[in-house]
């Protein structure tokens, strides 16, 4: 299972977000990947100011803060 963190490298939301989410990919044992949206403009132009956004595949699970009870709910039933 892989996670794809939209991110960026000043974004301090985007850090605390990553430090919040590793527990949580370790419990369900979920590869996360942080891909700097400023570096792809379409990426950028699609997200823009929604960034951090945790996604798994095209499902966007949330921005901004982590929402964990929604993502641990979302990871026990793809599991």
């Amino acid at each position: 299972m892989e996670l794809t963190l939209l991110s960026r490298t000043y974004c301090h939301l985007c850090h605390d977000m990553e430090a919040a989410l590793a527990p949580l990919a370790g419990e369900f044992g979920a590869a996360v990947t942080v891909v700097d949206v400023d570096a792809d403009d379409a990426l950028e132009a699609r997200w823009g100011e929604l960034v951090p956004v945790l996604l798994h595949g095209d499902t966007e699970l949330c921005h901004y803060f982590l929402d964990a009870p929604k993502v641990r709910d979302y990871l026990s039933r793809i599991r």
